[in-house]
């Protein structure tokens, strides 16, 4: 077997992001923001604390558009935050945001779906489901981690860690979960799509 060949049967590129030109990226770029402003607005009833679908919709970004192209998505709608957009979390948008609480869950954003996106190059997406999942895991831990370490050092570190942090672990979970799961059925039907 090639390299080229085992690169191919790894490699997780379901949208061909790779082959297109810039333009066509660019209107990805502009959807992959869209999406993540909508993604922002979905919130899934948990208790203590209600959990959206924002990171999941940024590690999905990632393992679809690639390392490269994920980051600069997330740093594009974040930019549109920064401007003004209502496109955060609870309609939120302006300066504001990236100076209060938010500010370190806001800044690991473009990490993580680099995170993801560059392991997902490496296989760790699609068939992978256990990899896709740890992947997606560790993206979410990572993400609470830099949040959870700014909301410390504004309110300490017991503050922190019990508002920012322990009640987002088990979203943490079943969103990875949910994203490799819906990883897997992307596998499968590219992979029907190609052979048609």
């Amino acid at each position: 077997m090639s390299l080229l060949q085992h690169h191919d049967e790894v490699a997780f590129d379901p949208l061909r992001l790779g082959q297109r030109s810039l333009v066509t990226k660019a209107v990805f770029v502009l959807a992959g923001t869209l999406i993540l402003a909508l993604a922002s607005q979905i919130a899934v009833p948990m208790v203590p604390v209600p959990i959206t679908m924002q990171t999941f919709a940024i590690t999905m970004i990632g393992a679809l558009y690639g390392w490269r192209l994920g980051a600069v998505t997330v740093l594009a709608w974040l930019g549109e935050a920064a401007i003004g957009f209502p496109v955060l979390a609870g309609g939120a948008g302006g300066v504001a945001p990236f100076m209060g609480p938010t500010a370190g869950y806001l800044a690991s954003f473009p990490i993580i779906a680099a995170l993801v996106g560059w392991l997902a190059e490496r296989g760790w997406s699609g068939n992978r489901v256990v990899r896709s999942f740890l992947a997606h895991l560790s993206a979410n831990i990572l993400c609470l981690a830099i949040g959870g370490a700014w909301l410390a050092a504004l309110i300490g570190a017991e503050k922190g860690w019990l508002l920012g942090v322990a009640p987002f672990i088990l979203g943490a979970v079943l969103k990875s979960a949910l994203a490799a799961a819906v990883l897997k059925t992307i596998q499968v039907y590219s992979g029907k799509a190609r052979l048609n």
